[in-house]
C-alpha cells in the first residue's frame, strides 16, 4: 500500500484576509465579504453589492494601518492639527484609497480574475456631495497632503445626511434634488457612539458663586441635541499613515416621546427628533428666511461644539490638564462658517473648567488660526444679534466681553482714531445690529492667511486693513494646492504614466520633479505619445456628452473648457457673450472660416441665487440654438454637463484643450479648478485674478493667455464712475449681441426671458463683463491661432504640466506646518502578520 506523504515545505507566508496584499488572497476576501456582510450569493448580488463587498476589502486594508495610527499618536508626545470646516467634498473613496495604498493594479486583477471589471464598479459608489465648491475640494486636498506628509491630523466637519443637490436640467432651467448619497449605506465610515457629545441651544443665563466665592455663568439651555461622530478612515499616498475625519451627524437625546404617542400625538412623540436631527440634514440650507438663517447658525455651532468638546476630551485623557492645549494642537478655522469656535472655546474653558479669563484667552488664542477665502463683503458672515439672543445666549455675552477687551486696547493704542473702533469691532452697529464672524475670527486668531499672493494682499490692504495695521505679524499668505494623487495619477492615468516613465514615480510626492519633463520636450516620440493622451481623453468626455446630453462633439476642436460654481463675479456669461459674438459673425458670413470650438460649461447655482439660475438658462438657449443652426456646420457646439461633481471633474480636466479662468480681477480669492486644468496640461485664458497670476508666473507669459482689466484698473474705473452703457453704444458686435440675447433671439417663446441678466450688465455691470468683451474676444482670437500650430500647441502644453509644481496642496502643507502649526511628521510602522496574535487576550 503506498503512503502518500506531504512534501516537507520552508518559509510559508500565511496572510490575513483582512490585510493580505496578493491576488488570490484579495479574491478570497472580495468573496467573503460579499456573503458575509452584503449576505449575498454572488448569482443574485447586483454590481452595488460587488461595489460594496469591495469597498470592505479595501477599507480593512485601511483599518490595519488606521488603528496603527492612532495607537502611535496616542503614544507619542505630538502636537496634531485639527482642520474644522463646514464642506469636505472628498469625492469617491474607493478608487482613492486604492491608489494611495498602492492597490489599484492588484485589485483590478483580483476583480478582472472574479469576472468582474473595476471600472464599472468604481462607478458605482455616489459622490458624496458634502460641500459646495472650491472651499470643501480644498479642505478634501488638505487632509490627502497631510496624510501622505505624516502629519498627525483630523478633519472636523457635519454628516449631511443631504449633500449638496443632485442638479438637472430641465427646459433648460436648473432643477433641484436631493442627493441621497447614503440610500444604500456608507461602508467608509465607522460610527463612534462612544464619543457622543451634548451641544446645547437657546435658553439663558445665570450667575452662580462656586464654594469659594467666585462668579461663575451657568447656562440653562432649552433643547440640547447629541452629535454622534462618523469616522472616516484617511490613507496618505503610500505611507502608513491614516488619519481621520469625523463628521458629526445630530440626533435627539430621546427619540420619542412615549406619553405623548399614547395621548394619540403622533406627530409630537417624534417632534424633537425631527427638529435635532434637521441640524445635520442638508448641506447649506437656502438662508433666504429666517427659519434658514437659523438653522445655518445651528449648524455651524453645532459642529464647532461637538468638535472642541471632543479635542479638549482627547486632550485631558491624555495630559490631564489644559494650560498646555497650545503645545499639542493647531485648530484650523476654514473661513467664516466655525468662527463662533473663538466663543465657544472660550466658554468650554472658563465657564465647564474654572479656567480665569486672561488664562484661556491665551490658550484660544494661541491654538486658532483662520484661513479667509473671499474678498466678496456678502460672503463675510455676518448674523443678527437678535438671532444670537435668543440661539447663543452665552456666547453673546461672550462676544461682547471679547469685543469690549478689544476695544478698550485699540482705543489706549491709537485714541485719537474714533472711526478705528467702529471698523474694528465685533459688532456691526445699526438698527439691526450684527455679529462679523470675519473680525471675531481675526481677532481672536495668532495667524490669518489668504490663499494666494493677490488675495493676500487685498485682505491686507482692503477687507482688514484696519486688522493688519494692528497686528500686520498675523497676517501672511498660503497658496492653495490640489493633490496630484487624484488630480493626475487618478484622474489621468495614462498621462501619469507617460510622465512616470520619463521621469520616476516621485514626482507623485515631489511635484517640481515634473520639471524634468522640459529635457524632453524636443522628444518627437514623447510630444506624439502626450498628443494621443489628450485626444483619448478628449474621446472620454466626447463619449460621455453623447450619452448624457445627445450631442455630438467633435474631438479635433478645441475644447473649451468652464467649470465651477456659477457665480456672475466667475463671469461665465462673459463666456457666452463671447459665443453669441462668435456665432452672429458665422451668421453674418456663413462660409467664414474658424478654428473648431467645443464650448463646455458645468456647475451648480446657489437654489436662492435667481441670477445665476438665468446664466444657466442662457447658456442653455444659446446651446439649444447654436447646435441646431446648419449654418454652424460643427464648427462650434454648446453643451451644459449637468451635475458637475469631483468625479465629473475627473473626466473633464484631463480632457481640456483651454481652461476658463475669467472673473472679475480682484474678486476671486485663489481658484484651485485652475491648477487641476494647469496639472493635466490644458491652457490657461484668464485675468490677473488669484492664483492666476501665480500660474502664469510659473508657467511662463508665453504658455498663458492673458486679458483683461488688472484689480488696480478695476477699483480706478469703478472709482471714476464706471458706465456700462459706453461699451454697448461704442462696440457694434457687443451691441448686437446683448440686443439678441434681451430682445428673445434665445428664448423665442419668451422674448423677456433673459432681460433681467442683459439690463443688469447694461445699467450695473458690477462684474465690468462689457469692459473686458473686446480684450477677451481678441484673446480667443489668439487662442484660435495658436491652437492651428499642434507642435506649438503641444510645447505650451507639456510645459504647463512641467511647471505646475507649485501647485501641489503639499506645498501648501508644508508651508500651514512651518510657519502656522508649528507641527512635524510622525512615523507610523506597521507590526507584520503574526497568526499567533490573531486572537484576544484581554488582560493578558
Amino acid at each position: 500500500m503506498q503512503t502518500n506523504v506531504a512534501p516537507q515545505t520552508s518559509n510559508i507566508t500565511v496572510e490575513d484576509d483582512r490585510t493580505g496584499l496578493s491576488i488570490e488572497t484579495l479574491k478570497r476576501a472580495f468573496a467573503d465579504n460579499l456573503f458575509y456582510i452584503q449576505g449575498k450569493l454572488a448569482s443574485v448580488a447586483n454590481f452595488t453589492d460587488y461595489y460594496m463587498a469591495l469597498s470592505y476589502t479595501t477599507r480593512d486594508r485601511l483599518l490595519q494601518r488606521w488603528l496603527q495610527t492612532l495607537k502611535v499618536y496616542h503614544e507619542q508626545d505630538i502636537k496634531t492639527v485639527y482642520y474644522l470646516s463646514a464642506e469636505f467634498l472628498m469625492g469617491r473613496h474607493l478608487g482613492n484609497a486604492l491608489i494611495n495604498l498602492d492597490l489599484y493594479e492588484a485589485i483590478a486583477q483580483a476583480v478582472k480574475e472574479s469576472g468582474l471589471d473595476l471600472t464599472e464598479l468604481l462607478e458605482q459608489e455616489p459622490d458624496p456631495g458634502l460641500g459646495n465648491g472650491g472651499l470643501g475640494r480644498l479642505a478634501a486636498c488638505f487632509l490627502d497632503s497631510l496624510a501622505t506628509l505624516e502629519i498627525p491630523a483630523m478633519g472636523y466637519g457635519i454628516r449631511y445626511e443631504f449633500g449638496i443637490f443632485n442638479q438637472s436640467i430641465q427646459h433648460g432651467w436648473q432643477v433641484e434634488i436631493p442627493d441621497k448619497w447614503l440610500r444604500c449605506g456608507n461602508p467608509w465610515e465607522v460610527v463612534r457612539y462612544e464619543s457622543t457629545v451634548q451641544v446645547k441651544f437657546g435658553g439663558h443665563t445665570e450667575i452662580y458663586n462656586d464654594d469659594h466665592g467666585r462668579p461663575h455663568t451657568r447656562w440653562i439651555p432649552s433643547f440640547t441635541v447629541e452629535g454622534v461622530p462618523h469616522d472616516t478612515p484617511v490613507p496618505g499616498y503610500q505611507t502608513n499613515t491614516v488619519n481621520t475625519l469625523r463628521l458629526w451627524k445630530a440626533e435627539a437625546g430621546e427619540d420619542f416621546n412615549f406619553q405623548a404617542f399614547n395621548s394619540g400625538d403622533y406627530d409630537g412623540a417624534v417632534a424633537t427628533k425631527i427638529k435635532s436631527e434637521t441640524i445635520s440634514k442638508v448641506l447649506y440650507p437656502n438662508d433666504n428666511t429666517p427659519q434658514g438663517r437659523q438653522l445655518r447658525l445651528e449648524q455651524q455651532f453645532f459642529f464647532v461644539s461637538c468638535s472642541l468638546q471632543d479635542i479638549i476630551r482627547r486632550h485631558l485623557k491624555k495630559y490631564n490638564r489644559l494650560d498646555n492645549l497650545p503645545d499639542h494642537a493647531a485648530i484650523q478655522l476654514n473661513d467664516t462658517h466655525p468662527a463662533i469656535s473663538i466663543a465657544e472655546l472660550m466658554r468650554l474653558l472658563v465657564d465647564e473648567h474654572g479656567m480665569f479669563w486672561d488664562e484661556a484667552w491665551r490658550i484660544t488664542q494661541r491654538v486658532f488660526a483662520y484661513t479667509n477665502h473671499t474678498l466678496l463683503p456678502e460672503a463675510l458672515e455676518k448674523w443678527e444679534v437678535s438671532l444670537f439672543e435668543s440661539l447663543l445666549p452665552r456666547h453673546l455675552e461672550i462676544i461682547y466681553e471679547i469685543n469690549h477687551r478689544f476695544l478698550q486696547d485699540v482705543q489706549t493704542w491709537f485714541p485719537d482714531d474714533e472711526s478705528l473702533l467702529s471698523r474694528l469691532s465685533i459688532i456691526e452697529e445699526g438698527g439691526n445690529k450684527k455679529v462679523r464672524m470675519a473680525n471675531l475670527a481675526t481677532i481672536g486668531s495668532h495667524a490669518v492667511n489668504g490663499v494666494a499672493a493677490l488675495h493676500s494682499e487685498l485682505l491686507k490692504e482692503d477687507v482688514l486693513k484696519d486688522f493688519y495695521k494692528l497686528s500686520p505679524e498675523k497676517f501672511c499668505n498660503k497658496t492653495n494646492g490640489v493633490t496630484p494623487r487624484r488630480w493626475v495619477l487618478l484622474a489621468n492615468p495614462a498621462l501619469s504614466n507617460l510622465i512616470t516613465e520619463k521621469i520616476g514615480d516621485t514626482w507623485l510626492k515631489h511635484l517640481d520633479e515634473l520639471r524634468k519633463l522640459e529635457a524632453f520636450i524636443d522628444d518627437q516620440d514623447f510630444r506624439d505619445r502626450w498628443q494621443k493622451v489628450k485626444q483619448a481623453n478628449k474621446q472620454k468626455l466626447a463619449d460621455y456628452i453623447l450619452a448624457h446630453n445627445c450631442v455630438e462633439v467633435d474631438v479635433n476642436s478645441i475644447f473649451d473648457i468652464q467649470v465651477k460654481r456659477i457665480h456672475e463675479y466667475k463671469r461665465q456669461h462673459l463666456d457666452l457673450l463671447h459665443i453669441i459674438g462668435l456665432y452672429l459673425r458665422i451668421k453674418q458670413n456663413p462660409k467664414m472660416q474658424i478654428t473648431p470650438r467645443t464650448f463646455i460649461f458645468g456647475g451648480k447655482a446657489a437654489p436662492g441665487y435667481y441670477m445665476a439660475k438665468l446664466i444657466i438658462r442662457a447658456v442653455n438657449a444659446v446651446a439649444d440654438v447654436v447646435n441646431r443652426d446648419p449654418d454652424v456646420q460643427g464648427r462650434i457646439k454648446v453643451v451644459f454637463l449637468a451635475n458637475f461633481c469631483a468625479s465629473l471633474g475627473q473626466l473633464i480636466y484631463p480632457a481640456a484643450d483651454l481652461s476658463e479662468q475669467i472673473s472679475t480681477a480682484g474678486k476671486e480669492a485663489s481658484g484651485t479648478g485652475n491648477m487641476k486644468f494647469t496639472m493635466n496640461g490644458a491652457l490657461t485664458i484668464g485675468t490677473l485674478d488669484g492664483a492666476n497670476i501665480e500660474i502664469r508666473e510659473e508657467v511662463g507669459d508665453e504658455n498663458f493667455f492673458l486679458f483683461g482689466l488688472t484689480t488696480p484698473e478695476v477699483q480706478k474705473l469703478k472709482a471714476d464712475g464706471y458706465n456700462p452703457m459706453d461699451y454697448y453704444n461704442t462696440n457694434d458686435e457687443l451691441r448686437q449681441v446683448l440686443d439678441r440675447l434681451g430682445m428673445g433671439y434665445f428664448s423665442p417663446g419668451d422674448k423677456d426671458l433673459f432681460k433681467p441678466l442683459v439690463d443688469s450688465l447694461m445699467y450695473h455691470d458690477e462684474y465690468m463683463l462689457l469692459a473686458d468683451y473686446q480684450a477677451y474676444a481678441d484673446c480667443q482670437e489668439k487662442v484660435s491661432l495658436a491652437y492651428q500650430d499642434k507642435e506649438r500647441w503641444t510645447t505650451m502644453s507639456i510645459l504647463n504640466v512641467a511647471r505646475s509644481g507649485k501647485f501641489s496642496s503639499d506645498r501648501t502643507i508644508k508651508e500651514y506646518c512651518d510657519e502656522i502649526w508649528d507641527v512635524s511628521p510622525v512615523k507610523v510602522e506597521l507590526e507584520p502578520y503574526d497568526p499567533s496574535r490573531a486572537t484576544l487576550n484581554i488582560g493578558g
